[in-house]
């Protein structure tokens, strides 16, 4: 009698080199993704190995790359699974994972819906849930006594060591876990810099335009923001007043414009600070994601962490919902950050800290990480390819990083409306635009439209460009 499990393979096998892609009916590895996913709940694959992404790559004819980011894609959602040193599997505990019922759309199965084109958000369906809840059982079950213990208001250890692992490996910034405090954001960030590093009432520098809540949260800690306009190269060193005592940037790319700060302007503000004793503040919020060409040097590692205070976040990398953010501090000042957060103890619930840890120190955080810049990158190339419409009326240029995508408005739509007029109207359509303008606190802003795409697959960006076209042509016309 033939072996039902061979059979069984075999079946599964033949199905997966008889698919069938078509070129110019959409993305191929969208195509590829959908076709697999379908393949895999039908049933009888669990457990399956799959041919390598080469092997599979030549008996359809496609790039590799189509293969490997249609892999890393059933990945990130749990369909498949990597064992080192074995190859790609189908996951062996599917149920969960069935389609939504008809009707019900994606994003809103478990959360309040999403719309195109929220900037900033990752793709919280690409989160490795089941990863993630396995490093928080094993840290909780037998919970290290260090974990009972009253928390170090700087953080469990083992994440700021696995924090200044990582920011070697992929900022090249050499720092101790002495010098890595856990935030819950930038809040926290602003907090420390006002509180403990500053006197009542010192003048900040700030980019415009830029995050809209910085000059009122600095405004309540006691701070005087001074919002200086940005230009083609970033902050520029030379315009920063006399007396500001500390600048917050965002160089490695600019928040919201997308401008990399050039090195002249990066060696001149490293000049301002050594002549000023003044501080900076270096926010590197989505640094990590980078699609072309290597990372840009940190600022914090041009300085040697002499001035220079490094700020990150897991919000944009895996899910705001953790809130865990971290602070690098210079080693001279580590000591008054210290003396200032023990008066009110830890601000970062300790319950995830340790499984981040686990996380990061495993591996699995970098896979993540290469994973998503695969997946963003080619989002982002489906929402420049889907807005060739209306090239005419809005600026369109790929960016080699980030989240969002900034399109400045050209001069025949912006004779007819301004950014924030178009951001209202698109919410008539169910868009959810920003307005570049809305990021500026100084006189005549620019003109533009931010738009997020890491949050929406590439069937959502196309459905929402093609109502985002609608409108600028009507406008337009």
């Amino acid at each position: 009698m033939a072996n039902p499990d061979k059979k069984d393979r075999s079946t599964f096998e033949a199905a997966l080199f008889g698919l069938t892609l078509a070129r110019g009916a959409g993305p191929l590895h969208l195509q590829l993704t959908e076709a697999l996913r379908a393949l895999i709940l039908r049933g009888g694959a669990a457990g399956r190995r799959l041919p390598s992404s080469r092997a599979l790559a030549g008996e359809l004819s496609v790039s590799r790359l189509t293969v490997t980011t249609a892999y890393d894609q059933l990945i990130a959602e749990g369909y498949l699974q990597t064992r080192p040193g074995a190859g790609t599997f189908v996951a062996g505990d599917l149920p969960h994972l069935a389609p939504p019922p008809p009707g019900v759309p994606p994003l809103t199965r478990h959360t309040a819906p999403v719309l195109p084109f929220l900037p900033g958000l990752p793709d919280q369906r690409l989160f490795p849930h089941r990863l993630w809840a396995r490093h928080l059982e094993r840290a909780w079950r037998a919970p290290e006594a260090g974990l009972l213990d009253r928390a170090d208001p700087f953080g469990w250890y083992p994440l700021r060591a696995s924090i200044a692992d990582h920011l070697g490996v992929w900022r090249g910034l050499a720092c101790t876990p002495e010098q890595v405090v856990i935030t819950s954001g930038a809040r926290d960030v602003t907090e420390i810099l006002c509180h403990a590093l500053l006197p009542p009432g010192a003048a900040v520098a700030t980019e415009d335009p830029g995050w809209p809540v910085q000059q009122a949260l600095l405004g309540d800690l006691g701070a005087r923001p001074l919002p200086l306009r940005i230009g083609a190269e970033g902050l520029d060193p030379a315009a920063i007043p006399q007396g500001t005592q500390a600048v917050i940037v965002t160089p490695s790319r600019q928040y919201p414009t997308g401008v990399a700060m050039a090195l002249p302007q990066r060696l001149a503000l490293l000049g301002w600070a050594r002549a000023t004793g003044g501080l900076i503040v270096e926010d590197d919020y989505d640094g990590e994601f980078r699609y072309r060409g290597q990372p840009l040097p940190s600022l914090a590692g041009l300085d040697g962490l002499r001035a220079t205070l490094y700020s990150g976040s897991f919000s944009k990398l895996l899910s705001p919902g953790l809130r865990i953010g971290y602070l690098v501090v210079p080693e001279a000042l580590a000591g008054r950050v210290r003396r200032y957060l023990a008066r009110g103890g830890l601000r970062v619930s300790l319950l995830p800290q340790p499984a981040l840890a686990a996380f990061m120190a495993s591996g699995e955080f970098a896979t993540h990480l290469r994973r998503m810049r695969r997946v963003y990158a080619a989002r982002q190339a489906v929402l420049i390819d889907a807005l060739q419409p209306v090239a005419g009326l809005l600026e369109l240029r790929p960016d080699a990083s980030g989240m969002h995508l900034v399109a400045p408005l050209a001069a025949a739509l912006r004779a007819r409306a301004s950014d924030a007029e178009i951001v209202l109207r698109g919410a008539d359509r169910g868009l959810t635009l920003k307005a570049l303008s809305a990021h500026a606190q100084l006189p005549a802003p620019p003109q533009g439209l931010v738009l997020g795409y890491t949050a929406f697959d590439e069937a959502q960006i196309r459905a929402a460009a093609a109502r985002l076209c609608d409108l600028l042509r009507e406008i337009a016309a």
